[in-house]
Order: C-alpha cells, then sequence, then structure tokens
C-alpha cells in the first residue's frame, strides 16, 4: 500500500499548482488541503517544518519540502521508493 500524500497549498499559487501537475501526471492520488485563510495551520506547518513558503508536502508522515523537493526527488527517481 502506498503512503498517503497531502499537499498544503493555496488555490493561486504557481508552485503549488506545479506540484499537483506533477504528481496527476504521474497518476499519483494526493490529499490537497487549502490553508489560504488558515494562519493557524500555516504557523503550525512552519514551526513544524522550518519552511516558510507553500506547498509544504508530506509524503506519510514526512515532510518532503516544496514544489522544488518534490521535483528533484522525482527526477532522482526516488519517489516511488518514498511512497513505498
Amino acid at each position: 500500500m502506498k503512503k498517503e500524500i497531502k499537499l498544503y497549498t493555496w488555490a493561486h499559487c504557481p508552485y503549488c499548482n506545479g506540484a499537483k501537475k506533477l504528481l496527476d501526471d504521474k497518476g499519483l492520488k494526493y490529499t490537497d488541503i487549502d490553508i489560504y485563510n488558515d494562519d493557524k495551520t500555516r504557523r503550525q506547518l512552519q514551526e513544524q517544518t522550518n519552511h516558510y513558503t507553500v506547498p509544504f508536502i508530506f509524503i506519510g508522515e514526512t515532510f518532503i519540502g516544496g514544489f522544488s523537493e518534490l521535483k528533484e526527488i522525482d527526477f532522482s527517481g526516488k519517489l516511488d521508493e518514498l511512497l513505498q
């Protein structure tokens, strides 16, 4: 069974949309949580991850970073490995 992918995003964020497109193109399912109007959750994520921009991307319980990190993990071939 593959690990769950969660994206914490803003609706009109190009990096968030890029992450969703990459996952869609690979046929991967994910949960998209819009935090645009949720300052409390955004602050909690920032404190938890030491990352300050959207998207916040988690595979299972592991924070992998944002869109740049997702692209790098995919390019290196490690995305499928992380999902196991």
